[in-house]
């Protein structure tokens, strides 16, 4: 673990590799689980406002999910996620003609019809990050649904730091990514 500004981050997002691999997968994680995407506070509100461009995207079941359940929901422990149909998929999940889950809100967002790609703990999986008072802790989540991702990223050599990339930046920002590189660097990868 080594610290960047108000991030205590795992030294396993420079040391591990990993790209996904939808085809071996099929999207996975987004169908596996017990629970939905953790979301921000603030992504809670634009569920709620991007919802009608997104609708035409889900399938019946997403709909009839989020019309029963919200937008998004508060979970047992007081976190906000994604609903599920069902207890598994989330209920922003499309298929594609492969039967691959993809994201909905993310082909909206490739349309051009929103302008947000995904919640961001989507956006940086295979990292998680979990919000303290004082500081965020940025850690890889490993998951054996994501093993074909582990062996491809090893394959063609590609750390978790700069698979996510974009997200990283996303969440913390330019300046702390470039502190990442030359952190990664330091520890030769």
């Amino acid at each position: 673990m080594f610290q960047l500004g108000k991030t205590i981050v795992s030294e396993d997002i420079i040391s591990k590799d990993f790209v996904c691999n939808l085809s071996a997968c099929k999207g996975a994680c987004c169908i596996d689980g017990d629970a939905g995407a953790p979301l921000e506070k603030n992504e809670a509100k634009i569920l709620d406002e991007i919802y009608p461009k997104v609708k035409p995207f889900l399938r019946e079941e997403g709909i009839k999910a989020i019309e029963e359940q919200g937008t998004y929901i508060t979970a047992k422990n007081g976190e906000l996620e994604t609903p599920l149909i069902d207890g598994a998929d989330c209920a922003y999940v499309m298929f594609d003609d492969k039967g691959t889950a993809l994201c909905a809100i993310e082909e909206a967002y490739n349309q051009g019809k929103v302008d947000w790609k995904k919640p961001i703990s989507c956006h940086l999986y295979p990292v998680r990050v979990k919000e303290y008072s004082s500081f965020s802790a940025v850690n890889y989540h490993k998951w054996y649904i994501c093993d074909d991702a582990c062996a491809l990223g090893k394959e063609l050599q590609v750390p978790i730091y700069k698979f996510v990339k974009d997200a990283l930046i996303r969440k913390f920002g330019v300046e702390w990514y470039a502190d990442l590189e030359v952190m990664a660097q330091k520890l030769n990868r």
